[in-house]
């Protein structure tokens, strides 16, 4: 109990004289604070993408693609095959006896950011009769839908906001000549189609001058469903298809390009936490030069090394705690549900997400910054520890 209460007692007169060194204390902590507001942004932007895109997968949900297909992009459904595919058991029906599912088509077309020239590439999903009954939680928030056999597309909701030409009554010149945006939707969630638009797939397919869908989307009849399904369509020899369920689709989408920014996040501000370890070196290094007459007297009445090395430790973690949670502060404030873009789908096609720091990302930024304060505070508390009694007073004397 002794031992503690000099611990105890010597890092509360350590911090009350912060202080009196507070030019080099901001340097620890501005410099732990870079550090970790680069890392939770970068890692902010890899779990608003995943969110994106793994927000639209439902369990009860399927994807049908051709085999050996990666994505809805690399896949090719000729209309025999649908055929097979929508009479397969285990798809539910509405009351009218019709499946929910439908064979749809993935296609671009090109707009600009809001502010810029620079053409971009948007998804443009042709779907059919089934589209909000097999997509319950899309809704038209301004305009209407599209009407088949029309030029009439549907735009989401993010990519109204992120690019120009996208109003409702806004006409686009692409493939098959003028389309008009006639509704704007959102997904109650966040969801990857927020970044595209939709338009009747027929009508999009003769424009598109295709005869062949990228895949079929399906409710499944019951969630035990998807193994019937599956025996359904490997029993026809004629048929090459994989299912999945659709979060399953999406989480493996999303693998690829996670790995990528977490790798970049980490790296970054593993370089920017070398420096910083550095920073807090320098500056508790230059507080036990500064308390060299202090620590000697300490020892001198009976204070153990111990209490020392705490006292030091205790001062480099508050430092770098205090620049977590102002790193954190600034994260959270400039890129919290701050719209992006990247490029992520097939040939280019643009996907915005809104970046999301999340309670975990603080946890992890704050864990960061405690091994910067950790090793900034460690070797600069041992040489403390060490120092002699004499040769400190000694040191003092001569100043």
């Amino acid at each position: 109990m002794a031992v503690l209460r000099q611990m105890a007692a010597v890092a509360g007169m350590n911090l009350r004289n912060l202080p009196q060194r507070l030019g080099a204390s901001l340097v620890v902590v501005v410099g732990t604070a870079g550090v970790v507001a680069v890392l939770i942004s970068v890692l902010a932007m890899a779990v608003g993408f995943a969110r994106t895109v793994a927000g639209a997968g439902r369990a009860d949900r399927v994807i049908i693609l051709a085999d050996g297909a990666l994505s809805e992009s690399g896949s090719t459904l000729a209309r025999d095959a649908v055929t097979k595919i929508l009479t397969a058991p285990g798809i539910r029906h509405d009351s009218t006896g019709d499946p929910i599912a439908e064979a749809e088509l993935l296609v671009q077309f090109q707009v600009s950011r809001k502010g810029d020239t620079k053409p971009i590439s948007v998804a443009l999903r042709g779907v059919g009769k089934a589209a909000f009954s097999l997509h319950p939680e899309i809704r038209i928030v301004r305009g209407r839908t599209f009407r088949p056999g029309v030029h009439e597309i549907i735009v989401g909701r993010t990519a109204w906001e992120q690019y120009s030409g996208l109003d409702v009554d806004d006409h686009l010149g692409f493939q098959g000549g003028d389309w008009t945006v006639v509704g704007i939707f959102e997904n109650t969630g966040a969801s990857a189609m927020n970044s595209g638009a939709m338009g009747d797939a027929e009508t999009l397919m003769t424009a598109f001058r295709r005869n062949w869908f990228n895949a079929v989307t399906a409710l499944l009849d019951t969630p035990g469903s998807l193994d019937q399904l599956k025996g359904a369509l490997a029993a026809d020899l004629a048929l090459h298809v994989t299912v999945q369920r659709e979060s399953t689709y999406f989480a493996a989408q999303s693998r690829s390009l996670n790995i990528v920014l977490s790798f970049i996040g980490y790296v970054v501000g593993g370089m920017m936490a070398v420096g910083a370890v550095f920073c807090a070196l320098n500056t508790m290094y230059a507080a036990v030069s500064a308390r060299a007459r202090e620590i000697a007297t300490l020892r001198a009445v009976g204070f153990g090394a111990a209490a020392v090395v705490i006292s030091v430790l205790v001062e480099a973690l508050l430092l770098a705690l205090i620049g977590a949670l102002l790193g954190s502060l600034i994260a959270w404030l400039l890129f919290d549900g701050h719209l992006t873009s990247m490029a992520a789908g097939g040939g280019g096609t643009q996907l915005a997400f809104a970046l999301s720091v999340t309670p975990g990302l603080v946890v992890l930024g704050i864990v960061w910054a405690c091994f910067i304060g950790f090793i900034g505070g460690l070797f600069p508390a041992v040489r403390a520890a060490r120092m002699s009694v004499a040769t400190a007073l000694n040191s003092m004397e001569g100043r």
